[in-house]
């Protein structure tokens, strides 16, 4: 018997967006929403900020190493267990194409789909955000000048079961948060 959709386990939810837009705040809202459980990238990438130089290989192997193992407890997770995971993976970045092949091979071997939301941020309110000084807790980007360098760039959704490109500059984290538990119950009756 299978438990979603055409699927054999609960679905992913991805949030993809810039620095600052505020995935990890609206992961929060939208995590008791949908009953879901939030890896935030931050909770991978920390460990590499903390024990290598940023961008060396050792960092980048850092990462793939902690990915892997959120990834397995994910894959060993009950299939019922619903998981939102944030990043910041664009066309263009090789390294952004490489994590986001790793997340479409998780949603292989879990036999989910995955749900693409793409954030989006008018720039000006973006370069506020980032700037905001809750960053400074986790060590989080917070150069509002490099802002302008995203604003072109086209983030990574292909492979998914369905996308949402979402504006958030006007909305609250709890009203994007709402937006999406929305658009994911219109797309699949996998949700609440």
């Amino acid at each position: 018997m299978r438990l979603y959709d055409d699927e054999m386990t609960a679905p992913l939810i991805h949030l993809n967006g810039p620095p600052g837009v505020g995935k990890l705040t609206i992961g929060r809202c939208l995590a008791p929403l949908i009953e879901a459980r939030l890896l935030d990238n931050h909770a991978i990438y920390d460990v590499a900020f903390a024990i290598t130089e940023f961008r060396s290989p050792e960092f980048y192997a850092t990462v793939r190493d902690v990915r892997n193992v959120a990834y397995d407890r994910i894959l060993a997770s009950p299939p019922t267990i619903r998981v939102i995971l944030t990043g910041a993976y664009f066309e263009d970045s090789d390294w952004g194409c490489e994590s986001w092949r790793a997340l479409l091979e998780l949603a292989e071997r879990r036999k989910a789909s995955l749900f693409a939301v793409q954030l989006v941020c008018d720039p000006t309110e973006n370069r506020r955000r980032i700037a905001m000084p809750g960053r400074n807790e986790k060590d989080k980007l917070r150069d509002p000048a490099r802002v302008d360098d995203w604003a072109a760039r086209r983030m990574l959704c292909h492979g998914a079961k369905d996308s949402l490109q979402l504006d958030i500059t006007e909305l609250t984290a709890d009203d994007a948060a709402h937006g999406i538990a929305q658009w994911l119950g219109s797309v699949s009756s996998s949700f609440p």
